[in-house]
């Protein structure tokens, strides 16, 4: 059988940034805690991307509904831009 996925806690990833922020090394973090290095640095990559959105849930929530907010900019954009236009044809068309 194999090995069983661990799953950390925002709050204990977040206590392994501070660790680090408050001056331990990676490395050390990573054997008090048995953790992979490597891991620690994806969370720091992520903190640092994702700030307090990071490690919202399980798997990507938290960047879906940052792809959410994204295309609802988007689409608030240019709907503002159509209706402009818009205007722009109806004057034109007035001139006429």
């Amino acid at each position: 059988m194999g090995k069983k996925r661990r799953n950390f806690s925002k709050d204990f990833k977040l206590n392994i940034l501070y660790e680090i922020e408050g001056g331990k090394s990676v490395s050390q973090v990573s054997r008090e805690n048995e953790i992979h290095p490597t891991l620690i640095t994806k969370w720091r990559s992520e903190y640092k991307k994702y700030g307090d959105q990071a490690f919202a849930g399980n798997g990507k929530l938290y960047k879906d509904e940052a792809k959410v907010s994204e295309m609802e900019r988007m689409i608030g954009q240019l709907t503002m831009e159509n209706n402009l236009l818009k205007k722009a044809l109806n004057s034109l068309k007035k001139k006429e």
